[in-house]
């Protein structure tokens, strides 16, 4: 949490200077809405979906898509007025408002409802234990952040204490953690896709256990923005509301091949083998919700999560940073 609020009270709001930021009418009588994602990922697909079917552009949004690259670095664009939305783990939207920002990030619709990494090893384990973490080393994420939370979370419920019973590196930044694991002494890394597939193809690891699947099902990703900003532009917020209603029921009513094909053009780096793989393995595990619904049971075992994970040092309500009322209009 505190590296999250140095980034906000240290006045880096102008780092970043992104453009297209929703202020003037588009061509075609479109609204321009940037919307600022923490990664571009597979794991987003309903939202890739929406994009290359056009949704978006049925709602009436001209929408620029921009990787912030960090839960951090979204929030500081939405708060600076550099971005008009912000996808990323509500526990930033959470920080902000126990800092105590007046202006505060409200979330609003809900896209995936599981951790979206694995568990990468050495060898196979069709049997996997997570006991066998023992004394094992561990590349992990950053302190704060949810894969780094909800691993811990999973070690707990197993009994496993993360700061004594393994050795979890947590020094190999975001999306580099993959190769660093080829070429160190790690006995097993945590990857998102497409770097736990990529390991698996290349032989150089084996998805021993889903993250997401043992969690069970955590609010892991949404969609939020500032309270004023809603408060000025809702009719801007339902309609971007129903175009994710509308590439949730896309990918929930397709193929993993069907569902690859349509957001390649997102992908264009992977090849559509290796993206159905992905796609499968996400679509199998459920990682995608019904609906955007952010339930308040979630919002509670989000704190649970951070509270346990010592990242929360109190617990913030509910009927303040999430609204469903765009999501039930949207259904």
């Amino acid at each position: 949490m505190r590296r999250l609020l140095t980034v906000f009270l240290a006045g880096s709001l102008a780092a970043l200077s992104l453009t297209g930021c929703g202020k003037k009418e588009a061509a075609g009588g479109l609204t321009p809405v940037t919307l600022n994602e923490v990664a571009h990922s597979i794991f987003y697909a309903p939202q890739y979906a929406a994009i290359e079917l056009g949704y978006f552009e049925d709602e009436g949004i001209d929408l620029t898509l921009v990787n912030g690259a960090g839960a951090d670095k979204v929030m500081t664009a939405m708060i600076s007025g550099d971005a008009d939305i912000g996808f990323m783990g509500s526990e930033a939207s959470i920080y902000t408002y126990a800092n105590g920002n007046e202006d505060y990030a409200v979330n609003f619709a809900q896209l995936t409802q599981r951790a979206g990494n694995f568990l990468v090893g050495r060898q196979p384990e069709a049997n996997f234990d997570w006991n066998s973490l023992k004394g094992k080393k561990v590349l992990g994420g950053r302190a704060g952040g949810m894969p780094q939370m909800v691993f811990e979370y999973i070690l707990k419920k197993h009994g496993l204490d993360p700061k004594t019973d393994l050795n979890i590196d947590q020094s190999i930044n975001f999306g580099l953690t993959a190769a660093a694991f080829t070429s160190n002494d790690a006995d097993y890394t945590v990857e998102f896709e497409p770097f736990a597939t990529g390991l698996e193809m290349d032989g150089s690891g084996y998805v021993v256990a889903s993250l997401g699947t043992e969690s069970g099902y955590v609010p892991y990703t949404a969609y939020c923005a500032k309270k004023s900003y809603m408060e000025k532009n809702p009719e801007i917020i339902q309609k971007f509301t129903n175009a994710l209603q509308k590439g949730m029921n896309y990918v929930n009513s397709h193929s993993a091949e069907e569902i690859a094909k349509t957001i390649q053009p997102q992908f264009q780096e992977t090849p559509l083998d290796k993206l159905t793989i992905i796609v499968d393995r996400y679509k199998s595990q459920d990682t995608w919700k019904d609906d955007t619904i952010f339930e308040k049971e979630s919002f509670e075992l989000l704190q649970n999560i951070l509270e346990e994970a010592g990242e929360l040092p109190q617990r913030v309500p509910y009927e303040d940073l999430v609204t469903t009322q765009f999501s039930e209009a949207a259904k």
